[in-house]
This record gives structure tokens, sequence and C-alpha cells, in this order.
């Protein structure tokens, strides 16, 4: 069984753009750096100085990891699990078949309940309308393969 692979991401950066996230990350981490040197060395630590010291390291982490690729968003059905990346930040979360009890799917999203009694959700949202039924079936196909109980509902209000 090969892998599937849906990406979540509205669109794929080029070369030249994660190029450019990674440059800046790094200009970033160094102005926070040399931002808390000259201000440590004057004793002047104060809550303003930690927090764009603690913003700057953070913005230029994210752009970072942006810029090496390891912020994209995505669902892998593979033979016996599946990995979804649902954040930017977080990272990857692993499913194995052997883990699941229950998989609900309903239109916009789908909850893994597993064994342990834990529920991963995995939502689609509405920004990903091209890939939601391609990876609806996908994850059927999944369930099918391995003898996992699922079910489809749809959301009441």
């Amino acid at each position: 069984m090969e892998t599937q692979y849906f990406s979540l991401e509205l669109h794929r950066s080029n070369k030249l753009t994660k190029i450019f996230q990674l440059v800046f990350g790094i200009i970033c981490a160094g102005v926070a750096v040399i931002w808390l040197i000259l201000n440590l060395s004057t004793m002047k630590m104060t809550l303003g100085l930690a927090l764009t010291v603690l913003f700057l390291l953070g913005f230029a982490y994210y752009q970072i990891v942006s810029g090496l690729g390891h912020a994209e968003k995505f669902i892998e059905v593979g033979g016996d699990k599946i990995r979804m990346k649902k954040n930017s930040i977080f990272p990857v979360e692993e499913v194995r078949a052997d883990e699941v009890e229950n998989v609900v799917i309903f239109p916009i999203n789908i909850v893994f309940m597993l064994k342990s009694k834990k529920k991963i959700m995995l939502r689609f949202g509405t920004t990903y309308t091209d890939i939601i039924n391609p990876a609806k079936d996908a994850i059927e196909n999944f369930c099918q393969r391995n003898s996992l109980s699922y079910e489809e509902r749809n959301e009441d209000l």
C-alpha cells in the first residue's frame, strides 16, 4: 500500500520564499541576541526588553522552521498508520491502526478514538475544501484495510 499525502496548506512556498524565511529568521535571532547583549551590559533588564527578545526569538524560530520546510500542515495515510501535522508549530502526530478503537467522520472533521480513551481531532475547516473528500476516502480505506470500525455522522446544530 502506497502512502497518500494530503497537504493542508493553501499554497506551497517556492524555493525563493523559503530562502527568504530562513535568512529573515536568522536575522531576527541575531537582532534578539545583540539587543539582549547591549541591554544587559547597561543592566537595564526590564519587562519590555524581555518581551521584545522573546517575541523576536519566537518569530525567528517560526521563520527558520518554515524556511526549512518543517512547518507544513499535512495528513499522510499509510498502510498501518496515519501521520498528521495539524499546526505549524507543534510536532507531527502519529496514529497507528492498533491504537485506534473507533473513527468518527464528520463533514469537516475526523475524530480518532484511541484505545487509551484519548481523542485526536483532525479539523479540516472550510479552507481546504478540495482535499476533504479525498482525505476522508483515504481514511475510510485505511479503516477497512485494518478492520477498524468507523461511522459517518452529520453535525447537528
